[in-house]
């Protein structure tokens, strides 16, 4: 990013914003800017450029900023990865303009955490009610080290393929490998059983954070949430056929903006629901495990999803095979991954008798001493790059401290 191009101050007070404004677009960011100099208590500084790099500058931003505005018109997906990070540190108010009307460009950024999206001409009071909520709103304060969220959506080719056990047990490596704040939400709908697999028993549901989203912020969802013993968050599934599982799109985003503002993880067990790929669960940044088993109807299914779905993604597809018995295959590995159009990166062993004993016990298998558990850890902590060399200067800093 640039040195400062332009700071002006509009006097102090109370309710005083200190205002970022961020745009290459000279002639948008000066208009925009105009707009915001006729508000008082604001000091406003422009930047002539996006940042170059995301991993620190983000961080002197939210620390010296209390509005953040971004021009999402000059480069869309820079603007895009720079609002999704600093909206992920949870501190600042996050807002972008446009000179067109783009609804669906609009929806985009909104669903990350962007506050408000003006468009030009840009309406001076609009924008000066737009701060004055800015400056009223009590800032949600991030943990220590906070980085942007991290999304991990388990879906399933077939019921039964084992996706609320891998999703839930998931979660718990996730949370102990990577110590950061985790969430489980079971989506599952209408009989998710992700809370009753890790022997958990709830009060509130998915159904309440649904219901009402205009209630729905960091503190009502965590009235909502059950704590299983190892500190994994979970808001489970509904307990009974009352709530209407076809919720619209924009209160599913919704929930996931509102968790990643308040989780560093989110783990989203989604059953074989196809018809939430339309949400931002299924954004480009989030990593989807496909779980499917050696079988004709499972292989097939999980070939038109992932023909048809999940073409263009990369490695942000992870495919899962589950209960896998290697030599008691109808299948070998070679067909499989011609079957699937791609490698796999996961083989879950199948290992019924840990997997029974888990569940008789209400003892969660990311908890035990398992091949299944071994491999559900190696997926964690590859999920944030933990290496070998890493795990074991992680064990030494440990004995050491």
């Amino acid at each position: 990013m640039s040195d400062l191009s332009t700071a002006y101050q509009n006097g102090t007070g109370k309710n005083a914003l200190t205002v970022a404004l961020i745009g290459p677009h000279d002639q948008r960011r000066r208009a925009f800017g105009t707009v915001l100099s006729q508000r008082g208590n604001v000091t406003v500084q422009e930047f002539t450029s996006y940042p170059a790099e995301l991993e620190h500058l983000p961080k002197i931003l939210i620390q010296h900023y209390n509005v953040i505005v971004i021009d999402a018109e000059s480069d869309p997906e820079a603007a895009f990865n720079l609002a999704e990070t600093v909206c992920g540190g949870g501190h600042t108010a996050v807002m972008a303009y446009s000179s067109q009307a783009d609804v669906k460009q609009a929806i985009r950024f909104m669903r990350i955490g962007v506050r408000e999206f003006f468009t030009f001409p840009f309406d001076t009071k609009e924008v000066s009610d737009a701060l004055a909520r800015a400056a009223e709103q009590e800032p949600v304060q991030p943990k220590n080290g906070r980085s942007v969220s991290r999304v991990f959506v388990f879906l399933g080719t077939k019921g039964g393929c084992g996706v609320t056990a891998l999703a839930s047990n998931f979660a718990i490596a996730l949370m102990q490998e990577s110590e950061r704040s985790t969430l489980l939400i079971d989506l599952g709908l209408p009989l998710g059983d992700a809370a009753i697999n890790l022997g958990m028993t709830t009060e509130f549901s998915v159904a309440n954070a649904l219901q009402d989203t205009s209630r729905l912020d960091g503190n009502f969802l965590r009235t909502l949430l059950a704590n299983h013993a190892s500190g994994l968050s979970v808001l489970a599934a509904p307990s009974d056929f009352r709530y209407d599982p076809r919720v619209e799109e924009d209160a599913i985003n919704k929930l996931l903006s509102v968790a990643r503002q308040s989780f560093e993880n989110v783990v989203i067990d989604a059953g074989t629901r196809i018809d939430l790929l339309n949400t931002s669960i299924f954004e480009e940044s989030s990593t989807v495990y496909l779980v499917t088993q050696v079988g004709i109807s499972e292989l097939r299914n999980a070939n038109r999803m992932i023909t048809q779905f999940f073409s263009r993604r990369a490695d942000s597809l992870q495919i899962v095979l589950n209960r896998y018995k290697p030599g008691t295959l109808l299948f070998d590995d070679k067909h499989i991954e011609k079957a699937l159009t791609r490698p796999m990166q996961w083989r879950i062993p199948d290992d019924w008798a840990s997997a029974r004993r888990t569940q008789n016990t209400a003892t969660a298998m990311a908890l035990d001493d398992s091949p299944i558990s071994l491999a559900i850890r190696q997926m964690a902590r590859a999920a944030y790059g933990i290496t070998a060399e890493k795990e074991e200067k992680k064990r030494l800093f440990g004995l050491f401290r």
